[in-house]
């Protein structure tokens, strides 16, 4: 045993010291992750006995009309949602710079990502108030009438999906801001030396370089919009009559108010599933572009 561990040793010392890491990701990650999805194939009030009804819980999620609703307003969450890289891109380059007072705009525009959401939705259920909001304040003095944005079953989940794109954009900046601080100074001079400028240069030689920075952004933000729970359930609990519902708080209203682990299971499942099949073929893209 000696004999081999002296001749592997650098090959194996490398997965002992990740071993830890390892345990800790499949106890705490995948451990969760499947007993969801076996919970997923029961009847089951979170209590009482399991009973086993196989697709049953699947079958009846596909044929309800709240599924759709929800899995409709995800998609314009990740739609939208993929307005924050290229905005916390163009504010990072505007930032990027060396002149007196930048680091109080840097301060102001990093505010909303260190407060809660909770604190973001309650900020923007006040700046949508009909009655003595800033917005209504705002359209009154050009002559606008008031708009109830969060009772309108049309216009209340893209008033939530503003409220937040604020901090993502915020944390997309951040992540840009790295990004732009490791920027290669040689190739940014070969480029000028080159003529490059202006949109040339962000095009060609900026950011192939931001590329890490990008993935991040774009995985966080497909993430943030697919699981996007707390300001729905802060500004409007889902509604009016459910229509601003998303995946994540349908499952939640499911599993805690209507004692459904299992159908709460389900929806989770097809979320779960939903978030993989889209930063697979993101990935996928990225990786074939690298090697194109």
């Amino acid at each position: 045993m000696s004999q081999y561990w002296r001749k592997n040793q650098v090959k194996i010392a490398p997965w002992l010291f990740l071993a830890p890491a390892f345990l800790v990701f499949a106890l705490y990650v995948l451990n969760p992750i499947a007993q969801s999805v076996w919970i997923s194939f029961h009847e089951w009030d979170g209590l009482g006995e399991k009973t086993f009804i196989g697709l049953a819980n699947y079958e009846e999620l596909f044929e309800d009309e709240q599924f759709w609703i929800s899995l409709e307003n995800n998609v314009y969450w990740l739609v939208l949602y993929m307005l924050a890289p290229p905005i916390g891109l163009a504010i990072a380059l505007f930032l990027n710079q060396n002149v007196p007072g930048i680091r109080l705009v840097k301060s102001l525009f990093f505010f909303p990502f260190v407060i809660s959401q909770v604190v973001v939705g309650l900020i923007f259920a006040w700046f949508y108030d009909p009655h003595n909001g800033l917005l209504t304040l705002l359209l009154g003095s050009i002559g606008i009438e008031p708009i109830a944005i969060l009772s309108d079953e049309d216009l209340v989940t893209y008033g939530i999906i503003a409220a937040g794109l604020w901090p993502q954009v915020a944390y997309c900046m951040i992540l840009y801001l790295t990004g732009l601080n490791s920027l290669s100074p040689d190739q940014i001079e070969a480029a000028r030396l080159d003529g490059a400028k202006g949109l040339r240069m962000l095009w060609h030689v900026i950011l192939p370089q931001l590329m890490p920075a990008t993935f991040i952004a774009i995985v966080v933000t497909v993430i943030g919009a697919l699981r996007s729970f707390d300001l729905v359930a802060i500004m409007t609990d889902g509604g009016p009559y459910g229509s601003s519902s998303v995946l994540a708080y349908f499952m939640y209203e499911q599993s805690m108010f209507n004692y459904r682990m299992g159908y709460g299971a389900a929806i989770a499942t097809v979320l779960f599933l939903i978030m993989d099949i889209y930063i697979a073929f993101f990935l996928w893209r990225m990786i074939r572009a690298e090697r194109s």
